[in-house]
């Protein structure tokens, strides 16, 4: 790894920080009290650069993670694959795996050097692989180690430092575990808990099981909110209608919506208006194809691989007729490898576009 001083010669480019235009007509950022009052949740092979470009076109106040990255891939790995973005995803966070506290501290640095708005660190994982890392859910039983992984990337950073974990692992399921991690956390300046309210059980079930089978406990979160007033408590897990985004918000800072907000895209187009009380009417379907369009065209343009920007963009018309076609023509890979100029994309979506019998209005 080479020391810090040197960091400078990796820094990207204005050009690899921002290599698409901004869509007509869409503002800036601007942060408002309360940014992560929504967010989506990092989601390991999907919440890449492409879909997070993409999710930005549905929600411009939405707060937006990377999927995890480890230490290990930013101190010794392409540094540039893994942390280069277009500056209008934002606002977007990294999150970090990780445990060394060295480590986290000088990965968190390359973060904010690139341009993220906060450094999130996973301690909710429960995967296997993730475990043999000495990461992730695990270590909610170090609380201590994760306090002094915060205290040195607050050290290092002047971005806000932020834990997203469990309330609890295997059978252990007294409110004051996650009470205790949470309480040491805090006293070691962090102010933002993400809180997934399900146990993960470290043996025996996959990261899929792992979403499904541990019961959720909102209550859970809602009692930390209580014990911790000053600390911003946001919630994740099985939350997928704007009923029940409303119902959890009573209780807490900020919800963290996961699956849905991949399956079904468009779920995000109601969250500016719904929660963050912007007055521009929704994006249409058709408004934010467009869009990614374009933006399509740009990396095919650059040399990239077209599947891997419409994968994200299967569920745009999920509940529209003709929706299956539409997912077939942008997921057939045969054709996806021809895709390398604009007017090939141009035909690629006419020819998803032509399957579709309902379409927004204008």
């Amino acid at each position: 790894m080479p020391p810090m001083s040197s960091v400078s010669s990796l820094l990207p480019s204005s050009a690899a920080l921002n290599p698409v235009a901004l869509p007509a007509g869409q503002g800036p950022f601007v942060a408002r009290a309360n940014p992560r009052r929504v967010s989506v949740a990092p989601m390991l092979d999907w919440t890449d650069r492409h879909c997070r470009y993409f999710h930005r076109q549905l929600s411009r106040n939405t707060w937006l993670y990377t999927e995890m990255v480890t230490t290990g891939a930013l101190l010794h790995g392409d540094v540039a694959r893994h942390l280069a973005f277009d500056a209008h995803e934002h606002p977007v966070a990294l999150q970090l795996g990780g445990s060394e506290p060295a480590d986290l501290a000088a990965a968190a640095k390359r973060g904010e050097q690139w341009g993220y708005a906060e450094i999130n660190l996973n301690c909710g994982c429960p995967s296997e692989r993730v475990q043999r890392g000495a990461f992730g859910a695990c270590l909610m039983a170090e609380p201590a180690l994760v306090a002094d992984g915060v205290r040195a990337m607050r050290d290092a950073v002047s971005i806000p430092v932020t834990v997203k974990h469990r309330i609890g692992i295997d059978a252990v399921e007294e409110y004051a575990f996650v009470r205790d991690f949470v309480g040491t956390v805090a006293q070691a300046g962090c102010n933002v808990f993400i809180v997934h309210a399900r146990n993960a059980i470290l043996k025996g079930l996959s990261p899929k099981e792992n979403r499904e089978i541990p019961p959720l406990k909102y209550e859970v979160a809602y009692q930390l909110k209580r014990d911790f007033p000053d600390l911003e408590i946001v919630i994740n897990g099985g939350i997928d209608t704007l009923e029940a985004m409303d119902a959890h918000l009573r209780h807490v800072d900020g919800v963290m919506i996961g699956r849905e907000a991949y399956h079904n895209p468009y779920f995000l187009a109601a969250f500016d208006g719904r929660f963050y009380g912007a007055a521009e009417p929704l994006p249409t379907r058709e408004t934010v194809e467009d869009r990614m369009l374009d933006y399509l065209a740009r990396w095919v343009g650059s040399g990239g691989h077209a599947a891997a920007v419409t994968r994200h963009m299967l569920g745009l018309y999920r509940g529209v007729g003709g929706a299956r076609g539409w997912r077939r023509e942008l997921s057939e890979m045969a054709r996806l490898k021809q895709v390398r100029t604009r007017a090939d994309v141009e035909a690629l979506f006419a020819g998803a576009r032509a399957h579709l019998r309902m379409r927004d209005a204008a």
